[in-house]
């Protein structure tokens, strides 16, 4: 009989809460909910009489410039972080990655032949150089485009980068072990680049090189 009555627009058997008591609710409700809710469904949850849409505008009102917001998300509600206290919610952390065998050469091969081609790196290590290993390598910062050859094609070049010398306590490309060691220990190849002077050659007989290349 209760139900009759109210749906014939007469007083019901139970008062309304207050409209502070249905913000309270409804703020609990949105703050337990993992997705927005709508008005409508707000309301399914409150006791008879209460009116979701007018305790919503009242919370967004109240948490309006506080650090959590009440906003709406198309037809429904959330509470949310306010925009611009996003940065305190970021967290970082150091994600380990290790190299592959061919990145590595590939890196060894440009701190110590700097500026090389791919095709050059390609020579020196006798096999195709994946684009994945160079975009692994650029990612990273270890690596950057120099300038293109002024030959046929005009290649880019790659060498290394400060990210790369400070990674590994390097002051610059000169303090890198010799290539002498690195090639007596086999870790890269004993025959020169194309190109470039081997190491009883002058060091005059590098004059001219940078005609090879464009500012």
């Amino acid at each position: 009989m209760t139900d009759a009555t109210t749906e014939r627009g007469e007083p019901g058997l139970f008062a309304a809460p207050p409209m502070a008591e249905q913000e309270r609710m409804v703020e609990a409700i949105l703050f337990a909910s993992a997705e927005p809710l709508s008005a409508a469904q707000l309301a399914e949850r409150l006791p008879p009489g209460c009116d979701a849409t007018e305790a919503l505008a009242h919370l967004r009102s109240r948490y309006s410039g506080r650090g959590v917001n009440l906003v709406r998300v198309g037809d429904a509600y959330a509470m949310r972080t306010a925009p611009d206290l996003g940065w305190l919610m970021q967290t970082e952390r150091v994600e380990t990655r290790k190299l592959s065998r061919a990145a590595i050469e590939t890196l060894a091969i440009v701190a110590y032949h700097q500026p090389v081609t791919r095709a050059e790196i390609e020579e020196i290590r006798g096999v195709a150089v994946s684009r994945g290993t160079i975009d692994q390598l650029l990612e990273l910062d270890w690596i950057r485009l120099g300038r293109r050859r002024m030959t046929p094609g005009r290649p880019v070049t790659f060498v290394v980068t400060e990210e790369f010398l400070d990674h590994f306590g390097l002051e610059s490309a000169r303090d890198l072990p010799g290539l002498k060691e690195l090639r007596e220990a086999g870790l890269l190849d004993s025959r020169p680049m194309p190109g470039q002077p081997g190491d009883d050659q002058e060091e005059g007989a590098t004059t001219g090189q940078s005609e090879l290349f464009e500012d």
